[in-house]
């Protein structure tokens, strides 16, 4: 009989350890008790944005289908057919009317009712089609980000995000007053654990070790303005795992100081985007080109990391899908959307000199902690000198390791199901 791990005895408040990456017994533990019962990012508004739209995507382990009704409303179902398994859509994304299971033919709706059952006499009367539809999950929305749960008992997804949401709302400015829209994706797997990127988004103390070839592929201005590690920001804790890493404090509102001078490197857009629009409005289009100055992190699953979104997905105890989505400005200008996915390419595509560094340091944690027994993973830098802010966040400078411990306060509080993990009968206010 297998003797599931204590996960108190892994984490504490400023290390944890090294078998976190690497124990299997934990890793399902984890499937089950974070990836079961928590919110889930899925999907944003723009990737199913017409009755009909579908994509197809992952809770965890479980294939999912996302979709937009007939009447709007949005749909998470398993993408399993109710009478044998078999997947009902292979498609990432598209439009249907319906889903059709291509083993037996049973027929699914938008909604995930079952709609047809061929040669249906078989059954002898005794099959109720309103008995099987797709399994549905609970879905909830904010500012176009789609979530998705197995736990029908979670708190509101509003609550869930609490504090965290001005800073969505913040990142959701780079639509320079259009809608943000996704621009299209590229995914890579490395072979480690889910926790070693969810690490990262928060971590600015690797920047200028892990990205100084991309320091060095940029101009003076550039390094400057990504020269923050001594800089004015800060990590904050905004409570349930979540937390914000600000790095470039002027960049956090991408609508104030629109008087401020424009980059060298965003001159030549700024005179392309002239042509077509008032000077107001050309600031306000480079502001948002450029991405916010923060990266905000969702526990667990989803980083809105300055200009797009980072989306993880554990494949196993020692492997990880990464999926980068491009986003921009859905009715903007071109010139604006073309300069946003060339910074893109930049520093998250696949030839880029961002990503490929991330990855490298990422696969040697995992190797790396595999030596030795008993040696702690550290979580304390910054902890000397972290401060309580009024509304209760626990913050410090912008290269401490307050995000990580915030994430794995609620990695502990849902593994261990104590009353800290999310609940609906959960009262502490997060407005």
């Amino acid at each position: 009989m297998t003797t599931l791990p204590d996960p108190r005895s892994l984490v504490n408040a400023d290390y944890a350890d090294g078998s976190i990456y690497s124990n299997p017994d934990l890793y399902d533990m984890e499937m089950d008790r974070i990836f079961m019962h928590n919110w889930i990012w899925v999907a944003h508004r723009s990737d199913i944005p017409e009755a009909g739209s579908f994509i197809t995507t992952f809770v965890g382990p479980h294939p999912v289908v996302v979709t937009r009704d007939r009447k709007g409303d949005v749909h998470v179902m398993l993408n399993r057919c109710r009478h044998r398994g078999a997947t009902v859509c292979e498609n990432k994304r598209g439009k249907a009317a319906s889903f059709v299971c291509p083993y037996h033919g049973w027929a699914y709706g938008l909604d995930g009712a079952l709609r047809g059952v061929p040669f249906q006499d078989g059954y002898s009367g005794q099959l109720d089609k309103a008995k099987y539809p797709l399994v549905s999950l609970r879905v909830e929305e904010y500012n176009g980000l789609i979530f998705a749960t197995f736990d029908a008992d979670i708190m509101p997804l509003d609550a869930w995000l609490g504090r965290a949401k001005p800073w969505i709302d913040l990142f959701m400015k780079q639509g320079a007053g259009w809608p943000v829209k996704t621009m299209g994706e590229h995914k890579f797997t490395f072979p480690g654990n889910w926790k070693i990127q969810l690490e990262n988004t928060t971590d600015a103390y690797h920047f200028p070790i892990v990205h100084k070839s991309f320091l060095d592929s940029v101009d003076g201005e550039t390094q400057n303005t990504f020269d923050f590690v001594e800089g004015e920001g800060y990590v904050e804790d905004l409570g349930h795992g979540h937390s914000v890493m600000v790095m470039i404090p002027e960049l956090v509102d991408l609508e104030a100081d629109l008087d401020a001078p424009i980059p060298e490197r965003f001159q030549e857009l700024a005179e392309g985007l002239s042509k077509d629009y008032p000077p107001e409005q050309v600031r306000r289009i480079v502001r948002a080109v450029g991405g916010s100055g923060f990266n905000l992190n969702l526990f667990p699953n989803l980083a809105c990391s300055m200009a797009f979104f980072r989306v993880l997905r554990p494949l196993s105890v020692t492997e990880t899908e990464i999926r980068h989505i491009a986003i921009g400005m859905d009715g903007g200008p071109k010139l604006g959307n073309d300069m946003r996915l060339r910074l893109h390419e930049h520093f998250q595509g696949p030839m880029g000199f961002g990503s490929p560094d991330d990855a490298e340091a990422w696969d040697r944690v995992q190797r790396g902690s595999l030596a030795g027994r008993d040696i702690a993973i550290l979580l304390n830098r910054g902890l000397g000198h972290e401060a309580r802010r009024e509304d209760g966040n626990l913050f410090s400078d912008v290269s401490a390791e307050t995000g990580m411990r915030a994430a794995y306060r609620q990695w502990l509080a849902a593994m261990t199901d104590v009353t800290a993990a999310c609940s609906k009968n959960e009262e502490e206010s997060m407005a």
